[in-house]
């Protein structure tokens, strides 16, 4: 399975806004997982088995707890009855390919 979560505290009482220090130590969890991830400006994506990365995303909500009073944590999964390994990065080489067919 494939789930692309954002996770975030609120009540930082950070006058900026920013949240980064609290996506580090969430992204440090994954990244330490040993399961396949990707991270961009919004989401972390991490692809394993149901119960191996729904532990690692309650690491990384955990992670971001001491950094405000509430989180706010968003997820959405793509889950195959047929598992499927590789597929963080084949999703995106079958979507190459049909925009190079396109053009």
């Amino acid at each position: 399975m494939l789930v692309a979560f954002s996770v975030a505290p609120s009540g930082t009482g950070r006058t900026d806004g920013s949240v980064h220090d609290a996506v580090a130590a969430a992204v440090r969890i994954v990244r330490s997982s040993g399961l396949p991830n990707q991270t961009d400006s919004m989401f972390t994506t991490i692809e394993g088995e149901w119960d191996e990365v729904f532990d690692v995303i309650k690491r990384a909500t955990e992670a971001v707890a001491p950094f405000g009073s509430r989180i706010s944590l968003v997820l959405k999964a793509d889950i195959r009855t047929e598992p499927r390994e590789g597929e963080l990065s084949a999703k995106l080489e079958r979507l190459e390919k049909a925009l190079a067919e396109q053009e």
